[in-house]
C-alpha cells in the first residue's frame, strides 16, 4: 500500500505529492506555463543559469529541492527555451569532482551559479570571484568562511544558509520522548561535510543535556556505510541520529535497510527520507529554501550585487513522522509529539 498523507487539523495542511520524473520537469520547464513576469520581461538576450550541485541527477531526495528552485524561477518569469538557459554539473557524490564542474561553469561564463550545497558553494567561490553565486545549503557560512557577514555577505557570494544547529537537540528531545529509556545514540556523518564537525559538536554538546552517551560513527565513501552499521552492532544504540550529506541521500535505500533490519527508532536531518520510510525528520524545509532562492537568481539577472544582499535565514521548519515506521518499529509515537507535527505518512 502506497505512503498516504493525513491532514492534520491542529497545524497548516501539508499535501504530499506524487514524485514526477525529470522528464516530465524538463518538458513542462520547456513548455513554459504561466504569464511571463514583468520582472522578467525578454530583451532579447538568453541569460544563463549554472546549477551545481553535489548529488545525482537529480536523485530522488533531492528533487523536491530541485523542482523547487525552478518553480520558484518560473513564478518570477525566468523560462527555460525562453528567457533563460541553465547548464547542470552533478557531483554525484563526489566532494572531489565539485572543483572541476565549478571550473567548467566558469568557462562556459554563466551569468549567476546556484550552488545547490555548502559544498558546492565552496568549489565556485574558490573557482571564480566575478561570477555572482548563490547558495542553499544547512551550514554556517560565515564561521566556515564562505562569507564575511550575514548582513553584508560582501564579494560574489550570497544565498540562504540552514544553519539551526539548535536543532541538533530538539531531535535528541524528540528520540528522547520517543524512546523514553534511552541511553545510547549512534550518530552516522561524513566527516569530509563542511558542516560535519560543528553539527558533531553541537549534537554532542545536546547529548549531555539530555543525558544520553553518543556514539559517532564516519562514512567518507558508499562502501563504508554497511561496514558503521557492523559497527553499531557492537555498541547496540537505542536509536540513530543520520546528518544530513549527499553520499547519504544517494545510498538512503541501503541506509533505511540497515536501519529497519536493526529496528532502530531514528531522526533525520531532512524531511525526504519520511515519506520514503525514515521514522523521523525535523528540518527546515529545504524546498522552501531553494524556492527562496530563485528570487536572488532574480535579483541578480536584473543587476543586483550579491555581496549586498543579506544571507537568508530559514523561516519553514517541519516535523515529519511515519506512523506506519513507528508501528513496524513497535514504537508509540507521544500525543504531544503527533500534535507537533507538520505532516504525518502512513
Amino acid at each position: 500500500m502506497s505512503a498516504r498523507c493525513r491532514w492534520i487539523p491542529y497545524r497548516r495542511r501539508i499535501v504530499v505529492r506524487r514524485t514526477v520524473t525529470l522528464l516530465a520537469t524538463a518538458v513542462a520547464l520547456l513548455l513554459g506555463g504561466g504569464p511571463l513576469g514583468a520582472a522578467a520581461q525578454s530583451t532579447g538576450r538568453v541569460s544563463r543559469i549554472g546549477y551545481l550541485s553535489p548529488s545525482s541527477p537529480p536523485e530522488e531526495l533531492a528533487r523536491p529541492s530541485f523542482e523547487a528552485f525552478h518553480q520558484g524561477l518560473r513564478e518570477l518569469g525566468w523560462i527555460p527555451g525562453q528567457n533563460v538557459s541553465i547548464e547542470y554539473r552533478w557531483a554525484e557524490e563526489k566532494y572531489d569532482r565539485l572543483p572541476a564542474l565549478a571550473a567548467e561553469l566558469v568557462r562556459l561564463n554563466v551569468d549567476v551559479i546556484l550552488a545547490a550545497s555548502l559544498p558546492a558553494a565552496f568549489a565556485a567561490k574558490r573557482a571564480t570571484t566575478t561570477i555572482p553565486i548563490v547558495f542553499v545549503g544547512l551550514g554556517d557560512p560565515v564561521s566556515t568562511g564562505l562569507v564575511g557577514g550575514l548582513a553584508r555577505p560582501g564579494g560574489n557570494i550570497t544565498g540562504l544558509s540552514g544553519l539551526a544547529l539548535e536543532l541538533s537537540g530538539k531531535r535528541l528531545e524528540l528520540l528522547k520522548q520517543v524512546v523514553p529509556r534511552l541511553s545510547r545514540v549512534a550518530l552516522l556523518a561524513n566527516p569530509a561535510h563542511p558542516m560535519a564537525v560543528p553539527m558533531i559538536r553541537e549534537t554532542q554538546t545536546a547529548a549531555r543535556t539530555v543525558a544520553v552517551r553518543l556514539q559517532i560513527f564516519e562514512v567518507r565513501e558508499a562502501g563504508e556505510i554497511a561496514e558503521a552499521f557492523v559497527a553499531m552492532d557492537r555498541e547496540r544504540p537505542d536509536a540513530l541520529v543520520v546528518l544530513q550529506d549527499p553520499l547519504f541521500g544517494s545510498r538512503r535505500k541501503e541506509i533505511l535497510s540497515l536501519v529497519a533490519k536493526r529496528r532502530l527508532p531514528a531522526v533525520y536531518v531532512e524531511a525526504g527520507w519520511v515519506p520514503a520510510g525514515g521514522l523521523m525528520s525535523y528540518a527546515p524545509s529545504a524546498a522552501d529554501m531553494h524556492r527562496r532562492a530563485a528570487t536572488y537568481v532574480d535579483k541578480i539577472l536584473k543587476g543586483a550585487k550579491p555581496g549586498q544582499l543579506p544571507v537568508a535565514q530559514p523561516t519553514k521548519f517541519e516535523l515529519a513522522i511515519n506512523l506506519k515506521t513507528a508501528k513496524a518499529l513497535g514504537v508509540t509515537i507521544p500525543r504531544s509529539v503527533l500534535l507537533r507535527a507538520d505532516q504525518l505518512i502512513e
